[in-house]
């Protein structure tokens, strides 16, 4: 229990707009605003392509990668043929992404940060925006905050089930 294994923290915030079609459960993931933090950042460009990829691989972790099992208890949903992965037209319409200005106070590479798959969990913003479009879609008096039971990932099956569950209360 002694010495730093750690370097550097960071952090990030997500804002996520969906819409959800109440009829089939479909969801599109219509904007995201992203502020990640990656201390002095040496290439801009590499750590902007990281967040959004690191993105758009946590949506899919939270809206269609379904963990299937079958009888015998085997995994079955155990590569990309098969289970759905996010595809280049999943890419939310809008995606803006600016990265903090803040340099790393600690000692390495020219203040820089790692920012490899901390921004996966920036995702979490679309499956939350997704709970809130099903609360909302009951009409002027949705349930309580965290009274909506849904299951990650947010499937259309998930999200049609959700719906439907809010139309009978």
């Amino acid at each position: 229990m002694k010495g730093r294994p750690f370097f550097y923290f960071s952090y990030g915030a997500a804002c996520t707009e969906v819409i959800i079609d109440t009829l089939t459960g479909e969801n599109r993931v219509t904007r995201v605003d992203i502020l990640h933090d990656v201390g002095s950042s040496i290439n801009p460009a590499i750590d902007i392509g990281q967040i959004e990829g690191g993105f758009i691989q946590g949506m899919g972790w939270l809206t269609t990668e379904e963990l299937v099992w079958d009888a015998k208890g085997r995994l079955t949903t155990h590569a990309p043929s098969t289970y759905k992965i996010p595809a280049a037209g999943d890419t939310p319409d809008i995606i803006n992404i600016a990265l903090w200005p803040e340099p790393n106070r600690e000692d390495n590479i020219f203040g820089s940060k790692a920012v490899g798959e901390p921004p996966l969990m920036l995702a979490i913003s679309v499956w939350e925006a997704i709970r809130d479009a099903v609360s909302q879609s009951g009409g002027p008096h949705p349930p309580p905050r965290g009274a909506l039971q849904m299951n990650a990932p947010a499937t259309p099956e998930q999200i049609l089930r959700a719906v439907q569950t809010i139309a009978v209360s």
